[in-house]
């Protein structure tokens, strides 16, 4: 008798090939040293990656720069010499009457002188006049010293004719010049060299002459410097 089952007499041996062996091969995984080998490559390309990941530039946005504060520029002061009046031939015009109502007030101005073509500083002087419409009531002149460097000053305080000019018979303002302490009196004339009157006669100090005066004509309410000597 028999000890096969029914299954086992009706199934089919598999046929044999010569060389080949039906017992199944291990995987290529099944390997220890390729599963080892596969580990540290997966962990080498993920460090790979990690460090590529980490070293990427990095897009910062930029701190938003504050614009530079504003500096204030001042404005430069205007000239003083540039608002005084100029003094030409086209244009003589150096104040008006109403400008020159009292009695020893003044303007400062710029007369150009033809024969160098210099802009003298001068001076406008209303003398102790009656009468504001007549050339007479007005000493124009240049603020130059005749000789010498000096610039000469209208001095309307007393006080300081009497101290710093050592002037005691002062009693209106004068004209001096600061360099040489001497003082010259609108009031008066001086008769020089040629019989030629100038204002401005020499009361105290040294200088050769009055200082260099310059003519004035009164147009209607405009005052004009014309001509110097």
């Amino acid at each position: 008798m028999s000890d096969q089952s029914p299954t086992d007499r009706y199934k089919a041996d598999m046929p044999q090939i010569p060389g080949v062996s039906s017992t199944p091969r291990p995987g290529p995984l099944s390997n220890p040293t390729l599963r080892l080998t596969a580990g540290l490559l997966v962990v080498l390309v993920g460090i790979f990656f990690g460090a590529r990941w980490l070293l990427r530039p990095h897009h910062t946005e930029l701190p938003v720069a504050e614009p530079p504060p504003k500096i204030e520029v001042p404005a430069p002061a205007p000239d003083p010499n540039a608002l005084l009046p100029h003094a030409t031939q086209q244009d003589p015009g150096i104040a008006s009457t109403s400008e020159m109502t009292e009695p020893w007030s003044s303007k400062k101005f710029f007369f150009k002188n033809a024969l160098t073509n210099e802009n003298v500083p001068a001076i406008l002087i209303r003398l102790p006049s009656s009468s504001a419409a007549l050339e007479s009531s007005y000493w124009a002149f240049s603020l130059d010293a005749p000789y010498g460097n000096c610039r000469l000053e209208f001095v309307t305080d007393i006080s300081e004719l009497k101290n710093d000019y050592d002037f005691k018979a002062a009693r209106h303002p004068m004209v001096g010049n600061p360099c040489s302490r001497t003082l010259y009196d609108p009031t008066k004339l001086s008769n020089l060299p040629g019989n030629v009157w100038v204002r401005g006669a020499i009361v105290q100090g040294s200088d050769l002459r009055p200082p260099l005066g310059i003519e004035v004509k009164v147009h209607g309410k405009t005052i004009e410097a014309v001509r110097m000597e």
